[in-house]
């Protein structure tokens, strides 16, 4: 008996996208190890800023009392979080681009 399961839609995409950029010539190239370690130490300070801000946004929420005060700040924690995910995005992605 094969294994011969419906694919998913997601899988269905995935294979035409791999032949679209197959046909097209990029290819995907596994990480070099040099890659893999920056990648690790970017995914690394990135959680140490993480960390940081959250300790910041703690201590700061501890001191309001106000709920408009504590909602502008919650939003503020919230942005800085976005911006430090799409910074790790932004440097993992020029690392994944540069040349091996």
């Amino acid at each position: 008996m094969t294994d011969d399961k419906p694919k998913s839609a997601v899988e269905l995409a995935m294979e035409r996208m791999r032949r679209k950029d197959a046909d097209s010539g990029l290819t995907e190239q596994p990480p070099t190890e040099e890659q893999k370690a920056a990648i690790a130490e970017a995914r690394s300070l990135h959680a140490s800023k993480v960390a940081e801000a959250e300790i910041l946004h703690r201590s700061k929420l501890a001191g309001l009392l106000d709920p408009a005060e504590r909602a502008q700040a919650e939003e503020a924690y919230r942005r800085d979080l976005a911006r430090l995910r799409d910074d790790l995005e932004r440097k993992i992605g020029k690392i994944r681009s540069r040349p091996e």
